[in-house]
């Protein structure tokens, strides 16, 4: 365990320092915010409304979950159990870590709710879209990229944001076989209404 630690210290100095620009700073924390990514999220409700119509409440719902789960797992329950500080608190890092604007975040990081987050939608609109529009794949690009921002502000290891991705997959699988579910369930009842008319 020691060696995989000192291996993510070693690859966040790496991905912290080697692709730290002066004139990048402010579009990293633009892009770690929510505000940055509403237009993407109102397009997925777009996406969402042409192909379930009525029934887009259920994805919602599921959407809702997988958020819920996603944050609760990483910030109250594993930043409060595993206690492993991030490196903007690290203080062995003190003097090498890129801060922005005097930005850590909270006293521990793993893992991260951002990664987890991001990663638990991206993985809820693949499922649910996938076979309607074959490129929402590319919602993992998206991430990634949002991961990446919390390792270049010096507020996460990369195995904090590993394991959000993970935190954050389970989450949406889980979220997804409840959408299965309702609308299985609300399909029949539409069936049985129609039926009795």
């Amino acid at each position: 365990m020691d060696k995989i630690l000192e291996l993510d210290r070693k690859l966040f100095l790496e991905l912290n320092s080697s692709f730290h620009h002066p004139w990048l700073d402010q579009l990293m924390m633009f892009l770690s915010s929510t505000m940055a990514w509403i237009p993407l999220y109102l397009f997925l409700m777009y996406l969402l409304i042409k192909k379930f119509k009525k029934e887009t409440w259920i994805v919602l719902l599921a959407v809702g979950l997988t958020i819920l789960l996603a944050d609760q797992l990483t910030s109250a329950f594993m930043k409060p159990f595993f206690e492993r500080l991030r490196p903007s608190h690290e203080p062995a890092l003190r003097e090498v870590v890129n801060i922005v604007n005097q930005y850590r975040g909270g006293k521990y990081g793993f893992a991260s709710s951002h990664a987890a987050n991001t990663f638990g939608v991206a993985t809820l609109m693949w499922l649910v879209l996938k076979a309607y529009r074959p490129w929402i794949g590319l919602l993992f690009l998206w991430a990634a990229g949002v991961g990446y921002t919390r390792i270049y502000l010096g507020v996460h290891y990369p195995g904090d944001i590993l394991a959000g991705f993970f935190v954050g997959f389970l989450a949406a699988v889980a979220a997804y076989f409840l959408w299965v579910l309702l609308k299985n369930f609300v399909d029949k009842r539409v069936a049985l209404r129609s039926g009795s008319q």
